[in-house]
């Protein structure tokens, strides 16, 4: 019988534990002892809960300022296919002091199971400035005391908002309280992600968008008054917690946590940095570059905004575009305009990549679509059909010179063939009774007469 008691006790212990009620309530705040290196460096407290104790730091940050973000913004930013799940998260997010900006430095970037979060920084509006609180822990016996109090701070503000947080720092969290058995993972009202906006707005123009970078290109961060000339390089910070925790000095980790307080101000800084961007009328551009400009209009067109990212293209283009990104952003307004119905703007932009732009072929054909269908002239349509033919002949002796690309010489071949079948279907439609070739009429890939138009 005490046999059958032991194993019957022994599956009981496998059996998850309910997460702990007392787990949800914030835990007090000590100086910390004076052998207590790490906390004197760091200029932390010790913060007690029911799980026991880990490393607090407590700083108010002037800058960046609070401002109200803009129901544009917050509309744009979330918007998803559910508009169920849209409708409560713009609810969420309408509430800025339940936001709360979360950032983490771990001990390996590979996630998984044997990675620890081992400070925790987070971030929140108070008094028209930042408020910013970080975890540490002094050994990996800290984390349940560290992710109890994470847990009670994103149930008071359950609005997240990180930078690559979606795919790194929740997940990670979230494995690390399920590894607990005993403290679940707090339920998120919303979550945005900035790296996918500062990645579609950016990107163009910097290549890198790390938060490092948007701070020094984008967001000025000396204007704010920070920078980060003795900052520690991020493939460094695991290292420096392991050299501690194996009895190295601790001063190393005093650049980690700074480190971590910059990322939170940068991300803050960021949101107010995208906000003005998207709530913008968009009336000046003066003081905008043309490749943010542009990056603004394909994530408009993204979300749905359309007539906004029409505006923003063309101002992109007013702005001016370095020339392999012109013709892509002349192909995608005069898209947006032919499907507002803007015609006639659409055909102008057209006659302007036809007449030398790298996409001159595709526009010559669009021209040809657009005579044919919506103009009902079969001449004119001919004619740049027979336009776009010779453009995408000398393209592809160019293109091909010197290459080996099957891939793409089968396609230049499928759009040669294309065209060829066009003009001969519009000389077909314009003289049906004849089956000779118009006196006069250039032979299929013959260079036509200039268009009269132009």
């Amino acid at each position: 019988m005490a046999a059958t008691a032991d194993k019957f006790a022994r599956l009981a212990a496998l059996k998850p534990a309910r997460p702990v009620l007392a787990a949800r309530r914030p835990g007090t705040l000590r100086a910390p002892e004076e052998d207590d290196a790490i906390g004197l460096v760091l200029g932390a407290g010790v913060a007690r809960n029911h799980f026991g104790e880990h490393l607090a730091i407590r700083n108010w940050y002037s800058t960046p300022e609070y401002s109200e973000p803009s129901a544009v913004t917050l509309e744009l930013l979330s918007r998803v296919r559910d508009e169920s799940i849209s409708r409560r998260t713009r609810a969420s997010l309408a509430d800025t002091s339940k936001w709360l900006f979360l950032d983490t430095e771990t001990t390996g970037l590979a996630g998984g199971t044997g990675t620890y979060a081992f400070l925790v920084g987070l971030a929140w509006w108070d008094a028209g400035g930042l408020q910013v609180e970080q975890f540490f822990m002094r050994d990996f016996t800290e984390e349940y005391s560290l992710l109890c109090e994470i847990a009670a701070r994103v149930e008071e503000r359950p609005v997240l908002v990180t930078f690559n947080g979606k795919s790194f720092d929740w997940p990670l969290l979230e494995n690390r309280f399920t590894m607990t058995r005993t403290i679940a993972a707090p339920r998120l009202a919303a979550h945005l992600d900035l790296l996918h906006p500062a990645r579609a707005l950016w990107k163009l123009r910097l290549g890198s968008v790390r938060l490092v970078e948007l701070e020094r290109r984008v967001l000025d961060a000396r204007r704010l008054g920070w920078d980060r000339e003795d900052d520690v390089e991020s493939a460094l910070i695991p290292q420096h917690y392991f050299d501690y925790l194996r009895g190295g000095p601790a001063e190393p980790l005093a650049g980690v946590v700074k480190h971590n307080q910059m990322d939170l101000r940068g991300l803050a800084a960021l949101f107010h940095k995208i906000d003005t961007m998207l709530a913008s009328p968009l009336e000046s551009s003066e003081e905008s570059e043309g490749l943010d400009l542009f990056g603004l209009s394909r994530f408009l067109q993204r979300r749905g905004d359309s007539m906004r990212a029409q505006t923003a293209c063309a101002q992109a283009l007013a702005v001016g575009l370095p020339s392999p990104i012109r013709p892509k952003a002349q192909r995608e307004l005069a898209v947006m305009a032919r499907r507002r119905g803007e015609y006639e703007m659409a055909v102008e932009i057209w006659k302007e990549m036809a007449d030398g732009s790298q996409d001159d072929a595709h526009a010559c054909e669009q021209l040809a679509i657009y005579y044919e269908r919506r103009a009902k002239d079969i001449c004119r349509a001919i004619e740049f059909a027979k336009l776009g033919l010779l453009k995408l002949r000398r393209q592809r002796s160019i293109l091909l010179r010197g290459l080996r690309d099957s891939y793409l010489a089968a396609r230049l071949a499928r759009w040669e063939k294309s065209f060829k079948e066009r003009v001969a279907r519009l000389e077909k439609k314009a003289w049906p009774s004849s089956p000779v070739r118009r006196p006069g009429a250039p032979e299929v890939g013959e260079p036509p007469a200039k268009p009269a138009l132009w």
